[in-house]
């Protein structure tokens, strides 16, 4: 919901590429928070804060990788998704959903 509330914010301002840039920084800030404090409550990574959310990041991006490519061929693709950026959004968000859940269980809330 970050994702695409943030890219449908920015995309009229810098198109659909940049915007989904900045919507995934803001994705993953979002799913740090979330994983942190819920998803991997009990699993402490011995970094602060601060280096935690940029290990976090270093990590999610092999997902976002494999996110952005597939969201970038279809809106480059696919007309329907051009005017409904949210598939793109959801098909990348699928794509790269299983990449960094395994690099944030077996990487960086390990113990």
């Amino acid at each position: 919901m970050v994702d695409t509330a943030v890219l449908y914010a920015l995309q009229g301002i810098m198109g659909p590429f940049y915007a989904r840039a900045l919507s995934f920084l803001a994705a993953v800030l979002a799913t740090w928070l979330i994983n942190r404090n819920l998803a991997f409550r009990g699993r402490a990574s011995a970094l602060s804060r601060k280096s935690e959310f940029l290990s976090y990041l270093v990590l999610m991006l092999a997902g976002g990788l494999v996110n952005y490519g597939v969201y970038s061929a279809l809106v480059l693709w696919q007309p329907v998704v051009r005017q409904h950026l949210v598939l793109g959004v959801a098909a990348g968000s699928l794509a790269g959903m299983s990449v960094n859940f395994l690099t944030a269980r077996y990487l960086l809330f390990r113990k």
